[in-house]
């Protein structure tokens, strides 16, 4: 039977407008404690939260992420970054050296933060909050690090709106279970079918969406998004950063 963090779970939906109303210090405590206890690989806890609330500075994210205006608009805006600026200060503090220049360390950093940036959406949408995870905020990381003040071996993963919904938006279907989800091992025969499934199924909520101006389904808009390059300069930002990636 599904209890109240399923049936939460089960129901996510990227809000993208927002009510005047603040969000209280005390929640918004409350929900960013959540993000500290994620899972963390090894106890590294290798990620920040910066919390954004100045129109301004606002303004600025919005503009960085691609001209966004619900990164201006929201309440609050978070920023999740890898972060292993503090682990270098931990080796300094033994007289140690930091070893984080392996994919793995990048890796490590990245589910790290996903995961506390999961926490503090769910924690957020039981209160009644909602939000939508901003990719965007990768575009132009450089600008982004100047204008959080990121320090070395920081590296913006996502931002996050939150605040309370002004909308009522339709669910975005997804995949069938079978095209996700493998018994012992994976089923490379399931995935044909079920992907002609859900470009039907996705191709009529878009549909339904745009009111008929846009009718691609997933497959369609996959096939042209993974078909090019997407934020080269994200590798050099990455190595300026301290993270050599070797």
């Amino acid at each position: 039977m599904p209890t109240e963090v399923t049936k939460l779970i089960l129901s996510h939906r990227s809000i993208r407008k927002f009510t005047d109303q603040p969000i209280a210090n005390e929640l918004l405590e409350e929900i960013l404690s959540c993000a500290q206890w994620a899972p963390s690989s090894h106890n590294v806890q290798a990620y920040s939260v910066i919390v954004v609330r100045s129109p301004e500075t606002k303004q600025t994210l919005s503009a960085l992420a691609g001209n966004q205006r619900w990164v201006a608009e929201c309440p609050v805006f978070l920023v999740f970054c890898a972060d292993y600026y503090r682990l270098e200060k931990a080796c300094e503090m033994h007289g140690q050296t930091l070893a984080a220049d392996e994919v793995e360390s990048l890796l490590v950093g990245a589910v790290d933060t996903a995961l506390a940036a999961e926490n503090v959406l769910l924690a957020a949408r039981s209160h009644g909050l909602g939000g939508v995870m901003i990719g965007g905020i990768r575009n132009n990381p450089r600008d982004v690090a100047t204008v959080l003040g990121l320090p070395k071996l920081t590296i913006p993963i996502m931002g996050m709106c939150l605040g309370y919904p002004a909308q009522d938006v339709e669910q975005k279907p997804r995949m069938p279970k079978r095209a996700v989800i493998h018994e012992e091992r994976y089923q490379t025969e399931t995935i044909p079918d079920a992907l002609e499934e859900y470009e039907r199924a996705s191709s009529e909520y878009y549909s339904r969406r745009s009111q008929g101006k846009r009718t691609e389904g997933w497959t369609m808009q996959m096939a042209d998004y993974v078909s090019k390059p997407r934020r080269a300069h994200v590798t050099p930002f990455i190595k300026e950063q301290g993270m050599r990636l070797t």
